[in-house]
């Protein structure tokens, strides 16, 4: 189960955190009725995948009983300091916690887990415009991780949250305790980068006039897909929602591109030499970030270490739930022992 919490970003922007218990006995479960479950059903197991929709989809109906929380983040019921280690995973550009609902599972047994909704994103505040900087990301991460207690924390980043959490490291490296990149390049990508992807959202064929049909849009015939990709299909359909017309982005796509803008015309490699905590760098075998910058990522990290996930594109962790768990853990234990 998760429960959320609210927490205050940069700019007063409202965040909405997510904790991650450990998984209870199957007996504990209560079942969810199924107009709950978004679109995450593939790389999760049916029971789990209830469970987090309900939590995370149902938390504001349950009322403020659950958001009241957040001045004691810091501890569990009952305010007993929680003694464990803490993980904060961060999605990446237009995605949201729930992505990590698989990964926070396996961490829960040994960890204290939160999963943190992004400005602009899932159920966190969506400011105007111009409050999509880098430093504003930063910071909110900063906020949250000094908010809810977690510091020093393990911070596991995809993509752009890789990129805001080695700017954290680099920034304020009493918070971090150890580092996971998943799939995200410190080069510079460029302006045609950026309009390809300008492009891209122009050819979302919005509302989509059912979930399925989001689904299998994205899985099968987005100008992106190379081949056939269930567990792409089921990433973006998680982050639609029902609207009077149809299905559409719980995101606004403008938002989405401003803030690729301020990341995507700069190379991020000073950055990333300053971050002294043990790192994990980890890219999928056909995903966005190639081994040669991968290598080199991790020659720049002064404590860096590489690992690939074969047969996985730029949403291994969602696609190869059980890869990504192979070279994570391992990883994460080395960091526990030292």
């Amino acid at each position: 189960m998760a429960r959320r919490i609210d927490v205050t970003g940069a700019g007063g922007v409202r965040l909405a955190a997510w904790e991650f218990g450990p998984p209870r006995a199957a007996a504990d479960r209560t079942a969810v009725p199924r107009a709950f479950v978004p679109a995450q059903a593939q790389p999760y197991d049916a029971h789990e995948t209830c469970e987090v929709a309900e939590t995370l989809e149902g938390s504001v109906a349950r009322g403020a009983a659950e958001v009241g929380r957040v001045r004691q983040a810091g501890a569990p019921e009952g305010g007993r300091e929680d003694a464990r280690p803490g993980v904060l995973l961060l999605h990446g550009l237009m995605g949201r916690a729930s992505h990590w609902a698989a990964t926070a599972r396996w961490l829960a047994d040994r960890y204290r887990v939160v999963a943190l909704d992004l400005r602009g994103h899932g159920h966190s505040e969506k400011p105007p415009p111009a409050a999509y900087t880098r430093e504003a990301y930063t910071e909110d991460v900063e906020a949250a991780v000094e908010q809810l207690g977690l510091g020093p924390a393990v911070v596991i980043g995809h993509a752009m949250g890789a990129l805001t959490a080695w700017q954290l490291a680099a920034r304020r490296p009493d918070l971090v305790r150890a580092l996971v990149v998943c799939d995200m390049r410190a080069s510079a990508l460029g302006a045609a980068s950026q309009r390809e992807w300008e492009s891209w959202f122009k050819a979302w064929p919005l509302p989509f006039a059912t979930l399925e049909a989001a689904r299998t849009w994205f899985a099968e015939q987005d100008p992106w897909v190379d081949r056939p990709s269930p567990a792409r299909g089921a990433f973006y359909a998680e982050v639609l929602h029902e609207c009077p017309d149809g299905w559409r982005p719980v995101f606004d796509p403008e938002h989405m591109l401003v803030s690729r803008e301020t990341w995507a015309y700069d190379a991020h490699w000073d950055e990333l030499a300053l971050v002294r905590c043990p790192a994990l760098v980890v890219r999928g075998l056909d995903g966005e970030l190639g081994r040669a910058e991968a290598q080199e990522m991790v020659r720049v990290l002064p404590r860096g270490q590489y690992a690939e996930i074969l047969d996985a594109g730029h949403f291994l962790h969602y696609e190869r739930p059980e890869a990504w768990r192979a070279v994570v853990e391992p990883f994460l234990d080395g960091v526990l022992a030292s």
